[in-house]
């Protein structure tokens, strides 16, 4: 990362279905420490990569409404891949305030890799989604990218945060494809906010790749908008 530390204060809101986005706020706050952040975890809608599109988008919209209502926020986080490759152009159409989403690392990882062989493992909405389509065609071209999807290592995830215990078995079946690929995949976009809690454990089945997440991009940008870059 970047390691100009950023002066800037100010009232962010980081939203995400569960605790996933607690990873953004760490890289978030490592580089603009004087930011005031409130964190929502819409459980009552947890995941929301099993959710429907339409009922994102209203259900997004709603919430960041009433929330600034209450708090008048600066800048909003959406610290979900899933929910910001779908619902960020409507919430730029709504409210003043700029929005930073969270994207695949596509480019980063592409950059990154030896084997020009890389993977994405995300929630199945993410990697479906056209907008994760449209990043893997402008940004990894003359690159192999194999998208695995898994809502399994959410709920693993959050278990680890909750102070259980990680299910190795259920790790090791999400990175099979992976593993078991004859593209020799070097390096893996973790495409969920909830996956970096869970890098320590990946990279103890798979040492010998890269796994490279979104935070410190998303930190860079806040820190940016702030600073009036």
């Amino acid at each position: 990362m970047d390691d100009q530390v950023s002066a800037c204060c100010g009232n962010v809101l980081v939203l995400d279905s569960g605790v996933g986005g607690l990873s953004i706020c760490r890289s978030v706050l490592q580089l603009c420490p004087q930011l005031h952040i409130r964190y929502v975890a819409d459980d009552t809608f947890f995941p929301y990569g099993t959710k429907d599109e339409q009922f994102l988008i209203a259900r997004l919209s709603d919430l960041i409404a009433q929330c600034h209502a209450r708090f008048h926020f600066d800048l909003v986080i959406v610290a979900c891949n899933t929910a910001s490759t779908l619902v960020l152009p409507t919430l730029r159409d709504r409210f003043e305030m700029p929005f930073v989403g969270v994207v695949p690392a596509i480019k980063p990882a592409v950059q990154q890799s030896k084997s020009k062989a890389i993977g994405l493992l995300a929630t199945p909405g993410t990697v479906s989604r056209d907008y994760t389509d449209a990043l893997v065609r402008d940004f990894a071209a003359g690159c192999s990218v194999l998208k695995v999807g898994s809502n399994a290592l959410v709920e693993e995830a959050e278990k680890l945060l909750n102070g259980e215990g990680v299910d190795m078995n259920v790790l090791q079946g999400a990175i099979n494809p992976f593993m078991q690929s004859t593209e020799n995949v070097d390096t893996i976009v973790l495409g969920c906010t909830h996956f970096p809690f869970l890098k320590e454990a990946l990279k103890s089945l798979m040492p010998g790749v890269a796994w490279v997440d979104s935070g410190d991009a998303v930190a860079r940008r806040v820190r940016d908008l702030f600073d009036g870059a």
